[in-house]
């Protein structure tokens, strides 16, 4: 199968995964008016995504390899499709976030799993061009998903906006099937399930590392989910304004994401990392209420 075949079906996944993950940041504030609850308690709904997502991906990589990476990924894009759609036709808000966990868990196999089917399945010297492919048209969601989602609550409603991520779902799903059935890839039912976390845990530089990234993403990203509701709030933007204006920060992260190889190779990976922090820290210091918040461009 040709290598640009491969690397759009699952860069297809990925960015549907992707743009899923943020999807909840810009339409907040309509979730919380629409239920009628706390944005605090609506806020719920990004925590009960990003914990099985977050967890789950220990658990997929050696499901795939005992059961093959293509079948796992295509099991768990189905499975997102259907419960994104219920997440729309849900009618109360326990509802949805227990079906945004179910989401979350079936997201967390397409990124890690789509890596280690590319390393399968490309030679070595074609590698870092395919996974540079697959990895530009994931994050690429990732990048446009508070547009799109912005866009699709202030025209149609937030509900429309998981309708249409479930359809993207159904047609990588329908790819993965098809397209996707020439795909080969090994299965090893004795391969061990927890063994390679233990020897990764054993390295102080390891644990080091997720310790750093674990507190950027309570500290960084964790504030990031909020900034929708507080442009709503502060400066009473509408859903297409906030979409548009946090896709900044998603389109930040693609361009950076695709440099930031060199700069470390230039100043040294600490360097970097510690140069990133300080300015996120001095980044969201900045957000403070103003005196007086209007906005006489928005359409709300």
């Amino acid at each position: 199968m040709r290598q640009n075949t491969v690397i759009s079906i699952l860069g297809l996944a990925g960015f549907t995964v992707m743009a899923d993950n943020w999807v909840v940041s810009p339409i907040l504030p309509a979730i919380s008016n629409d239920l009628h609850i706390e944005l605090t308690r609506a806020a719920l709904l990004i925590t009960a995504y990003m914990i099985p997502f977050g967890l789950f991906r220990l658990i997929f990589g050696p499901l795939a390899d005992r059961y093959g990476k293509r079948q796992v990924i295509t099991y768990s894009m189905l499975f997102f499709a259907v419960t994104t759609a219920l997440c729309a036709v849900a009618g109360n808000f326990a509802t949805i976030a227990g079906y945004r966990a179910l989401t979350g868990l079936f997201a967390a196999s397409a990124m890690p799993v789509g890596l280690a089917l590319i390393g399968d399945l490309v030679p070595m010297r074609e590698r870092q061009a395919a996974v540079g492919g697959f990895m530009g048209i994931a994050f690429l969601g990732q990048g446009l998903s508070k547009a799109i989602g912005g866009s699709i609550a202030f025209f149609l409603s937030w509900r429309g906006v998981f309708a249409i991520y479930s359809l993207l779902a159904v047609f990588s799903t329908i790819l993965l099937v098809t397209a996707g059935r020439r795909i080969t890839c090994s299965t090893n039912l004795n391969s061990s399930f927890f063994g390679p976390y233990g020897k990764l845990l054993a390295s102080s530089v390891a644990r080091r590392t997720y310790l750093t990234v674990l507190l950027e993403g309570i500290l960084i990203v964790g504030t990031f989910s909020f900034l929708g509701a507080y442009m709503s709030r502060t400066y009473h933007l509408n859903y297409l304004y906030i979409g548009l204006t946090l896709t900044v920060f998603g389109l930040a992260t693609v361009v950076v994401g695709r440099t930031v190889g060199r700069l470390a190779a230039l100043w040294r990976r600490k360097r970097v990392l510690a140069l990133g922090l300080i300015c996120a820290t001095v980044a969201e210091a900045l957000f403070s209420p103003p005196a007086t918040c209007s906005a006489p461009w928005s359409l709300a």
